[in-house]
């Protein structure tokens, strides 16, 4: 879906696409319970976010539903003019990367799974990097 009819500002664009994310992760597509395509504004070195959505005990009506727990995916806007070489960038880095997280998050132990994880690859000064992040 183009920026426009998403109500991104013109100067800011997406570096990935669903299509981009999809052919990457494959069969992994199914354990992803939710993509968003982020337009607000953040520390500007965040290209791409994946979290672990972790059950939460059933106590006091705060329970997650089950078709929620598992990967969810943000993408976050860049400038317009830099989007080419972070889409790039992030096809041939990050996306396997992701893959990687996403095996190894479906595959951890139960104490893992049971609590929510962060994993932001940020692109500073042309090196993209990435972490988990509480």
């Amino acid at each position: 879906m183009s920026a426009r009819k998403r109500r991104l500002p013109r100067n800011r664009a997406w570096p990935l696409t669903t299509t981009d994310i999809n052919e990457c992760l494959g069969t992994a597509m199914a354990h992803v319970t939710e993509m968003r395509f982020l337009s607000g504004q953040d520390d500007g070195t965040i290209m791409l976010g994946a979290a672990w959505v972790a059950p939460h005990p059933h106590n006091y009506g705060r329970s997650i539903h089950p078709d929620s727990i598992g990967v969810r995916i943000d993408v976050h806007p860049v400038d317009a003019t830099e989007r080419a070489a972070t889409r790039a960038v992030l096809r041939a880095q990050a996306l396997p990367q992701l893959l990687e997280w996403i095996t190894q998050a479906i595959t951890a132990d139960e104490t893992w799974r049971l609590t929510p994880h962060q994993h932001y690859w940020r692109l500073t000064d042309g090196h993209l990097t990435h972490r988990d992040e509480a």
